[in-house]
This record gives structure tokens, sequence and C-alpha cells, in this order.
């Protein structure tokens, strides 16, 4: 079955950006003058996705008003005829957007919980809103994802990459199993932000295609600090029918901290021909 739906899970409270995330949320960062949700949700739309289900909580509103029409401005810009900036103002991302709220903080797998009655029994993307993609004018990442669930029988697939082991310990690291090929390894399961020994090299970064069958065991999977994290749900789907990690090709920005949000903003600005080269002139004067 062809996937057409995802999910974005955006209800966090982004403590490592406070006191900024008080008022904005981190999605709504921008990366040189783009929100990084746009990213995303281009990615999405790149990737053959249809409809959208954005997870906010209560706190997020904001969000939601990126979406909505700004009488005022749009009366200015169209006053002074400048259609481009209109444009910009009114993103099209020809997808079908819409929102969920998450009252309580119980976890992203509670989150995509909230998906259910939206997926309607279908297989679907998750796409967190912390982590941007990079993929040139390659495949976009899920894109990827989505041909290695095609590839596998529509089984379960975690998008991973090998990453230095100071990253894998802030991620979750799969338990592999036998290698199908030399992008996809069938997985026993996923530890969570791992203190001992790294089970494998393969970190899960974020995106993920999954069979509606998630549903059913996330409620099954284990709470942590009253929290029930998608990868400890995957690990109990994984003991009842094959789920896989396929390493993806792509640059991955972690914009949930201030390291992976200053690197996005630095590449995406050397990548963005109206700077016209200043900004990488500027990096190049700098006595560091």
């Amino acid at each position: 079955m062809t996937v057409k739906k995802a999910i974005i899970p955006c209800a966090g409270f982004g403590t490592r950006f406070l006191p900024s995330t008080k008022v904005l949320p981190k999605e709504t960062f921008p990366i040189v003058d783009t929100p990084a949700l746009y990213y995303i949700l281009d990615e999405a739309a790149a990737s053959g996705i249809e409809e959208v289900l954005i997870i906010i909580s209560p706190q997020k509103q904001y969000i939601k008003k990126m979406f909505m029409p700004n009488a005022a401005l749009n009366e200015r810009l169209l006053a002074c005829g400048d259609k481009d900036a209109y444009a910009l103002a009114n993103r099209d991302f020809g997808m079908k957007i819409s929102f969920a709220v998450q009252r309580q903080m119980n976890g992203n797998a509670m989150a995509i919980k909230l998906g259910q009655r939206f997926v309607k029994g279908e297989p679907f993307a998750v796409l967190f809103g912390d982590d941007v993609m990079y993929t040139a004018d390659g495949v976009p990442v899920t894109r990827q994802l989505i041909n290695a669930f095609e590839e596998v029988g529509g089984a379960s697939v975690v998008g991973c990459q090998q990453t230095p082991e100071s990253v894998a310990r802030r991620c979750g690291v799969m338990i592999a199993g036998e290698a199908l090929n030399e992008r996809i390894t069938a997985i026993k399961g996923i530890e969570e932000k791992p203190k001992g020994e790294l089970p494998s090299k393969l970190v899960s970064l974020g995106r993920f295609v999954l069979s509606p069958d998630i549903f059913d065991v996330i409620g099954k999977a284990q709470t942590t600090c009253g929290e029930v994290y998608l990868s400890d749900a995957i690990s109990v789907l994984a003991q009842s029918q094959p789920v896989y990690a396929f390493e993806f090709e792509g640059r991955r920005y972690d914009i949930g901290n201030r390291e992976g949000y200053l690197e996005a903003i630095v590449e995406y600005a050397l990548r963005d021909g109206r700077l016209n080269g200043e900004f990488e002139s500027f990096l190049k004067g700098l006595k560091l």
C-alpha cells in the first residue's frame, strides 16, 4: 500500500532553547529566513505525502497561526503589488494539513497515537519536528524510507545512520538482527539513549514509516518517567512482526539542540545564492 499520510510530532516544550521557547515553538525558529517546520513539510510533499497531521501542545497554538492568513499583512502586500512576498506569506505545500493537540506531555508515542483516526488503518510516515534533513537534489529521506517500506513488503522501517558515539547516546540505537542488504537490516528492538555498550552502529534519526499495527502496541510499551517513547513501542512491535532499519542518505540537523540548530543556519546560509557569497566571505574573515 502506498504511503500518503504523515504525522509530525511538535508538542515538546523545547526546554534547551529557553527562554525563547517560552513564547516561540522551536519548530518555528528560522533557518536563514524559513521556519524549520517548513523544511520538514517540503520533505514530506516531495516524498509523495498528501495529508499531514501536526501534533501540537496547548502552548503551541502559534504553529497553527503560521498556516492561517494574516489579513493585514496580505492587504499590505497586495496593495504594494509584492506578489513574491505574498506567496511566501501564504505558502501552499500541496498537502492537506491538519492539527491535533497533545494535552498531556506523556511521550512521543502517545503523540503518535493521537493520529490513529487520521491514519484510518493505512501505513504512515513519521517525521520528528526536531530533525531537518538535507539531500540536495537527491531523493528526500522520507521517500527513501517509503521505497524501503515497499521493498520489505510493508513492514515498519526506522530511518537510521551511523553516527558518532556522542550522538548515538542521545538517540535510539538499533538492536540489530540479520542484514537484508547493505542498507536494510532486521531489528529486534531499539535501545533508547543507551548507557552501556552500544548494541549496534545504527542510530534512529527521526524518520519512520510505520504499519498501523503500531497503535496496537503503544499501550504495551514501557513507561519512562511518565512518558511512552516511540522507540519502545517499536521494540514491542518487533517481537511479533518484522521491523527493519534503513540507512538513509542525507545530512541530518538536530535542531532540538543549539549546536545542531546553529550548524543548520550556517550550512543553509552557505547554500543560499541570494546571499551572493557575502556570508561565506564573512566566515572566512573570522579569526577563530
